[in-house]
């Protein structure tokens, strides 16, 4: 029996990439799955796959920059599955450039998602946790957010503010015995790492000192123990996920 028996985890983003890489792993230690995406007919097309294994799956669309679209998921989540006792607020989109050149556009679309979603689904959640007294939020940030990079700005201050956004609701719901971290992948092989130049990866791969990207299955691995009973001391933390890159 998987340490997860029997949760119920809410994963934003769940049914692409690292998502559904985090979905895969939670799933093999028993939890059930609230399966989140912008898109109901993708969030269906993963459930299926979990389902054909056994796996109790529920798929959702929501737009995750929408405070209305998070709290009727989870009140959907809550009716359907009984509770939500693991959120992985993982779903975001970049919107690359230089900043003489970012729109106004492009910097509220990524902060809209990425920052504002994670807001959006913790301050749902954290009601049902709160009565439950147990609760385990994991927020996917990046590096990036830690130090910085050319060219995202927007996408490394949402990362940066989705660490504070961890730390600080760490110490809101601690004494609720509700434990919350953040992930930040450094390089990690996904489609939207198979979108940069060949020079670019070159880069990546020079400052990193595993001198290889990483794989979905690595961060899904340490979200999955922030999200197990193995973590219940730990809040407040990031943990990178990098190969060394940040150190």
């Amino acid at each position: 029996m998987g340490k997860l028996e029997g949760k119920v985890a809410l994963v934003t983003g769940g049914a692409r990439g690292i998502g559904k890489a985090i979905c895969e792993r939670l799933a093999a230690e028993g939890a059930k799955l609230a399966i989140v995406d912008i898109m109901l007919d993708v969030a269906q097309a993963t459930c299926e796959e979990f389902k054909a294994k056994g796996v109790e799956a529920y798929a959702y669309a929501a737009n995750v920059a929408k405070m209305e679209d998070a709290e009727a998921t989870v009140a959907a989540v809550v009716k359907d599955m009984g509770s939500v006792d693991i959120l992985v607020n993982n779903a975001g989109i970049t919107r690359d450039t230089l900043m003489l050149r970012m729109t106004e556009q492009d910097w509220d679309a990524v902060i809209a998602v990425n920052l504002k979603g994670t807001f959006n689904f913790t301050k749902a959640v954290v009601r049902p946790m709160m009565k439950q007294r147990a609760g385990k939020i994991i927020n996917i940030a990046s590096v990036v957010g830690r130090m910085g990079n050319v060219g995202q700005a927007n996408y490394s201050a949402s990362k940066a503010g989705v660490i504070a956004l961890a730390k600080t609701t760490a110490k809101e719901f601690a004494s609720r015995n509700i434990q919350v971290n953040a992930v930040a992948p450094g390089y990690i092989i996904t489609d939207m790492t198979g979108k940069l130049s060949q020079e670019a990866t070159d880069q990546f791969l020079k400052i990193i000192p595993a001198g290889r990207g990483g794989q979905p299955s690595d961060v899904a691995n340490v979200v999955y123990f922030l999200a197990s009973p193995d973590s219940d001391y730990v809040t407040g933390q990031v943990i990178n996920v990098d190969g060394g890159m940040l150190m």
